[in-house]
């Protein structure tokens, strides 16, 4: 070996240890800033509303402030895609990974690859949903809404926050198992689905639990929800299941971080959150919201969603949503 090449080795074997050195001390010095929380809805929504209460419990134990930003489109895929793409990795900017992550792939051409483009951090929760239409709707049960909407082919028109969600999903499935044609009416988020249902716009609409206030308010009516169990909240409410469709249609949820994160940053990240999550406030919080505990380590959940993935393109297969 010559003196020239034998230089070039150690040099490179001094940079590889001083790069560790450095990426060592970074995990070690992490957080030394706020973390950005990417949620991938609009302000105010059912994601929104508990994210912001598992941040602001996190926070206790991150001991830094997080921020949520809200980057909303594409049915909650937009956010992420932003994240894996642009973000560092570097634990100071994570996102909410909705079930939408998982099917995108299938349904649009991207380069998005969820099972590569992310680190995955922890699992949160899942949602409770349902469909609700306005008080005076003539339908007093779901069965008469299904009834209604089989006998009627292409009458009814349902809104969700986005095509490829779990509730666009799950009512397909509901027409494909019922023999029923109904269309179904993309919206951004809550705000939007609820604003065009009480305005007449659409006949029914599918969502998470942020219908509660206008279903106790009295101006909407909870037809079914899509949990394993009736909610407690709405003990008279029946679920799927116990309406002739056997379906549960929740959509654990979790944390994720851009490829190639720092075992140790994720670590932090992950016990941070996990307390979070366990905290009072944000249990408060599930509950008025209708959510249980879903919590998933990291390797469970990263198994998880390479489990997902196997999933959602076999279902959206079978729906023929593929949509180019």
């Amino acid at each position: 070996m010559t003196t020239a090449m034998h230089l070039r080795r150690c040099m490179f074997f001094v940079l590889g240890v001083l790069l560790l050195d450095v990426a060592s001390s970074r995990a070690q010095d992490f957080p030394a800033r706020p973390v950005t929380l990417v949620v991938p809805w609009p302000a105010g929504g059912t994601t929104d509303v508990g994210m912001r209460t598992l941040a602001s419990a996190t926070e206790k134990f991150l001991k830094q402030k997080i921020v949520v930003e809200n980057r909303p489109g594409a049915a909650g895929v937009l956010g992420p895609q932003q994240v894996a793409q642009n973000a560092a990795p570097d634990g100071y900017t994570v996102v909410q990974i909705p079930i939408t992550v998982f099917r995108y792939p299938f349904m649009r051409r991207t380069t998005l690859d969820p099972g590569k483009d992310f680190t995955y951090i922890v699992g949160i929760t899942g949602y409770t949903f349902g469909v609700v239409v306005r008080a005076d709707a003539p339908w007093k049960t779901f069965q008469e809404f299904l009834a209604y909407a089989k006998a009627n082919p292409g009458k009814i028109n349902y809104g969700t926050p986005g095509a490829g969600t779990s509730l666009h999903i799950t009512m397909e499935q509901i027409a494909k198992k019922g023999g029923i044609k109904w269309t179904h009416v993309p919206f951004k988020g809550t705000s939007e689905t609820t604003g065009a249902l009480l305005g007449g716009h659409i006949d029914a609409v599918a969502d998470a639990s942020g219908w509660a206030p206008l279903v106790k308010s009295g101006q909407l009516r909870l037809l079914v929800i899509w949990s394993a169990a009736r909610s407690p909240n709405y003990p008279e409410v029946p679920t799927l299941r116990e309406t002739g469709v056997d379906l549960v249609s929740n959509s654990p949820f979790g944390i994720a971080g851009p490829k190639g994160m720092d075992a140790k940053i994720v670590q932090i990240l992950h016990d941070a959150f996990k307390k979070g999550a366990e905290d009072p406030s944000y249990i408060a919080s599930m509950a008025m919201l209708d959510q249980e505990a879903a919590y998933m380590s990291s390797d469970a959940y990263r198994r998880y969603a390479l489990e997902t993935l196997v999933e959602q393109k076999k279902l959206i297969e079978e729906l023929g949503l593929k949509q180019d």
